[in-house]
């Protein structure tokens, strides 16, 4: 495949917070379409998007070029005098060094030079330089700052010191040609400098959004950074629309005149060699240490699981025992008995401290060595709950478990993490506020300056979930849009930046814990209130194989726990862990909606459907929480589900094999475990393929879900189901 004669090293994501507007799906597509060999990220003073940037990239086999715009302290990063001082300096990863490196000063910037900025200055620039490439930046760089102000000796002797830091092959200066008459006043001592001096130049576009058309949604974007309104005449803006991500040939034609600025980011980029190795199964564990006598974590889970296994079963049968020793295999063979005796070590440690701890949520009450261990309190036999939804054997990812905790003793939990484990290794995790339709047309109309009344009776038309996309299908929506062009431009501008990531904030439950320091492996982010998180999302640092626990403080955990002890005093003693689950009085009260306070089960639409269903069995409670997923909520399935339970609908199976699977369903396809058995029942997929379909299913990834089916057919048909069957399911 023949690729494009340039790259572009300097580019902003939406990562740079309400100042870049590339979002970095739209970036791959358009990095596609013009056969770029490589793309760098730059985002301003961060690095959070850079993992989410490299897979995509490396997906769509374009290579990624990890970088950021830093800031620089003119002296010392300590200094906190005056107004926003700082330059301007992009820094692009060669290797892995490199990478460590910037990891450090990204981390640094926060926790040490954080002033208005995050800010590094040239003493940690010295000693955190290797493995990276300079570049002098745009108008903001230091050098160009100097040019700017007619002072050629201070640039020169700026651009000396950065040779001097990064050594002469590894430093660039930025050429940019964006419309401003400063560009023209710095390229011609930045010209003049690299004829002196030998230093190469690049040339490139400052990218903060992807068409030349999204620069009035990125002016926008400007004024919800700043609180300003599109008419205040001293607001921050950009003096030009010329800041988007250039065609090959567009670049090529406006440095005609210096084409080595072209093929120099060839150059750069071949020199850029950063290997995540994200396609391999990667475990970096914290060190668990065993006891005396075993010589392994493989070994003393084993012993550990057994002993549980025969607390948990009077009876283990074939079907336990092949169960159990499968789950065991797996853990072993993906290098995670750390990962379990860690979890099994912190749930221990909660409840030797009387912290009321949850029975277990999500994909983990799949696994029985969790239940064996005491993790789970959930049989995954008796629910018919499926091991690889939880640790998939085909897919190099980690397992994912949640515990819920008193929400009153978290915090308990979280010192034994950093008391155990060091709290320079443990983190809580970054996640991102975006810009979702309804708060997108509220951000955009402000700035438009409409009116509040019209901006909320616009917004208000729009329901929760939904984009604006979707939303104009909705006629209320759309008759109120066409009243006016204001609104029409509203709309228009809303959608370009609808979904655009606006903020950072820390993540709920998410903690992170890694072999030694934490920014060995990830850079750290200062919040508003002065703590640290990572600069990584959790997809990221699932990505990067580090263990993340969710803690999740649970209110209804509390409340058990106080009413347990109100009732002691009355003498009455209640087991929790062995209440019955058929008691006829407490199932009248659900099927009458009396549900305030229990968790789960308290909203209005809850309390609705559980007086539609009634229910009297406890996996009916299952299925009525799988029911009030948007999914079923949006179909018939919540209806039919309804009726057959009372009769008044006939229950029907595509296939009698279905049977055994879709029974207590009434033949409803309610839960994922569901997919994966007919999936390897009717299919013979793995449970293992099972699980990706499921995957797939569950975040609409039409490529995967396409091959999926095409494989299910495929192999229903080779399974004696006819053709009809097979496209039906």
């Amino acid at each position: 495949m023949l690729h494009a004669n340039f790259v572009h090293l300097h580019l902003h994501t939406e990562y740079s917070f309400l100042d870049g507007a590339c979002r970095i799906d739209d970036l791959v597509e358009a990095a596609s379409r013009y056969k770029l060999p490589a793309l760098a990220i730059t985002d301003h003073g961060n690095m959070c998007g850079c993992i989410e940037f490299y897979k995509k990239l490396m997906h769509a086999a374009i290579k990624p070029i990890i970088g950021q715009e830093v800031y620089l302290a003119p002296q010392s990063r300590f200094d906190r005098k005056g107004k926003e001082v700082y330059y301007h300096l992009v820094l692009l990863v060669r290797n892995e060094k490199g990478y460590k490196n910037l990891v450090k000063l990204s981390t640094i910037a926060y926790k040490e030079g954080f002033y208005y900025k995050p800010r590094i200055d040239k003493e940690v620039l010295k000693e955190y330089n290797d493995g990276l490439i300079g570049m002098s930046a745009c108008i903001r760089g230091e050098i160009s700052y100097h040019l700017l102000r007619g002072d050629y000796d201070k640039a020169k002797k700026a651009l000396l010191e950065y040779l001097a830091i990064f050594g002469k092959e590894n430093f660039y200066l930025e050429l940019m040609r964006l419309g401003l008459k400063e560009n023209e006043i710095v390229n011609g001592g930045l010209l003049t400098l690299s004829e002196e001096l030998g230093v190469p130049c690049v040339a490139t576009n400052d990218c903060h959004y992807i068409n030349k058309d999204d620069s009035e949604s990125h002016d926008i974007l400007l004024c919800l950074q700043t609180g300003k309104d599109i008419d205040d005449e001293s607001r921050m803006r950009f003096e030009s629309n010329e800041l988007y991500l250039r065609s090959p040939e567009e670049m090529e034609q406006l440095f005609s005149d210096h084409p080595e600025a072209i093929k120099n980011t060839l150059e750069v980029a071949d020199r850029c060699n950063l290997d995540f190795h994200l396609d391999e199964v990667k475990v970096q564990l914290p060190h668990y240490d065993v006891p005396e006598g075993f010589s392994s974590s493989d070994e003393y889970l084993e012993k550990l699981a057994k002993e549980g296994l025969k607390a948990k079963y009077t009876h283990i049968d074939e079907k336990i025992e092949e169960r159990f020793n499968h789950e065991l295999n797996v853990i072993k063979k993906r290098g995670l008995s750390g990962y379990f005796l860690i979890i099994t070590d912190l749930v221990n440690f909660a409840r030797e401290s009387g912290i009321p701890v949850g029975p277990g949520r999500g994909s983990a009450v799949g696994s029985l060595v969790l239940y064996s261990l005491g993790v789970t309190e959930i049989d995954p036999l008796k629910y018919g709950l499926v091991f690889e939804r939880f640790l998939n054997p085909e897919r190099a990812a980690m397992p994912d478990v949640d515990i819920d905790f008193s929400d009153t003793r978290r915090d308990e939990v979280i010192s034994y993490i950093k008391r155990k484990y060091g709290e320079e290794n443990v983190s809580q995790i970054i996640t991102f506020g975006t810009m979702a339709a309804r708060a997108v047309v509220r951000d955009v109309g402000r700035v438009l300056k409409i009116a509040l009344p019209e901006i909320d009776r616009i917004a208000k038309t729009i329901p929760f979930g939904i984009s604006l996309k979707e939303a104009q299908e909705i006629p209320e929506f759309r008759n109120i849009i066409n009243e006016k062009e204001e609104y029409k431009k509203l709309i228009s501008l809303a959608m370009r930046l609808e979904g655009i990531t606006r903020h950072a904030s820390v993540h709920a439950a998410g903690m992170v814990v890694a072999p030694h320091e934490i920014t060995e492996f990830v850079p750290l982010y200062r919040m508003p209130d002065g703590s640290f998180v990572t600069q990584y999302p959790m997809e990221a640092i699932d990505a990067l194989g580090l263990l993340k626990i969710d803690i999740l403080g649970l209110r209804t955990l509390t409340i058990i726990k106080n009413t347990i002890e109100l009732l002691k005093r009355e003498n009455k003693k209640i087991d929790i862990e062995n209440i019955r689950l058929d008691d006829k009085k407490a199932f009248n009260l659900l099927s009458k909606g009396m549900t305030n306070g229990v968790f789960q089960l308290e909203s209005e639409g809850m309390k609705d459907i559980l007086r539609k269903i009634k229910p009297d069995s406890f996996t009916d409670i299952m299925a009525v929480l799988a029911l009030y997923r948007p999914g079923p909520l949006g179909g018939l399935t919540k209806d039919s589900f309804i009726k057959r339970k009372h009769g008044k609908e006939a229950i029907n199976y595509i296939h009698k094999n279905l049977e055994p699977i879709l029974k207590e369903t009434y033949g409803i396809i309610l839960y994922q475990e569901q997919v994966m058995q007919i999936a390897s029942v009717v299919a013979g997929f793995s449970l293992g393929e099972a699980d990706t379909l499921r995957r797939a299913m569950g975040k609409k990834l039409p490529e995967i879900m396409d091959e999926k089916r095409k494989a299910f057919v495929e192999g229903a048909l080779r399974r004696n189901y006819s053709e009809e069957v097979a496209n039906r399911l």
